[in-house]
């Protein structure tokens, strides 16, 4: 059961991709930006790392600017490969000493979907948000989900994730954050 546990002071949130040119394609790119800006404000209120990669910038442009007025303590990657973990993704994650990861982004069925199979091969307990990542198409988010649900991701939404991390009422994470899932 541990796999499906999450310990604020065992994770990290991973953010993939959510980028200017990628979201305007995405017919629930909005609501993946506010479930992932709801995601960074738990991190940041729980004292968790946060990870964010922009696929090649020059091309695709920066993290939208709605996250990145609330990413100020986010670590930020470039990235050309398809996978979010690459080797200075990697090594970053291995120095927080934490074994499970949160990842929400773009597209469910290529970056998300690239990235969870390297973290579970890796070892790492892995939770993909579905509400927090989008595809283009329907049936590729579906079968991205699918796919990562077979690999042994566990596969969650932010009311799910955010209340497993509080774990309890009445302290002041929880007033704090029940604000924003209401």
């Amino acid at each position: 059961m541990n796999k499906y546990i999450l310990d604020r002071e065992d994770t990290v949130l991973l953010i993939i991709d959510i980028q200017d040119r990628l979201v305007k394609p995405m017919k629930y790119g909005e609501k993946v930006i506010e479930k992932t800006k709801i995601l960074i404000s738990a991190a940041a209120e729980l004292n968790m790392p946060i990870i964010y990669t922009e696929q090649y910038p020059k091309g695709l442009g920066n993290t939208v600017s709605e996250l990145e007025e609330v990413l100020k303590n986010g670590k930020r990657f470039e990235k050309v490969e398809f996978s979010a973990y690459t080797e200075e993704v990697k090594k970053y994650i291995q120095s927080t000493g934490r074994k499970k990861v949160i990842i929400s982004g773009m597209e469910t069925h290529v970056c998300v979907f690239q990235t969870a199979r390297d973290l579970l091969s890796d070892g790492y307990d892995v939770f993909i948000v579905e509400d927090g990542v989008c595809s283009r198409a329907k049936e590729n988010y579906v079968n991205g989900l699918s796919l990562m649900a077979n690999m042994g991701a566990v596969i969650t939404n932010t009311e799910t994730v955010i209340f497993d991390l509080l774990k309890k009422a009445g302290t002041k994470e929880f007033k704090v954050l029940s604000k924003l899932i209401k």
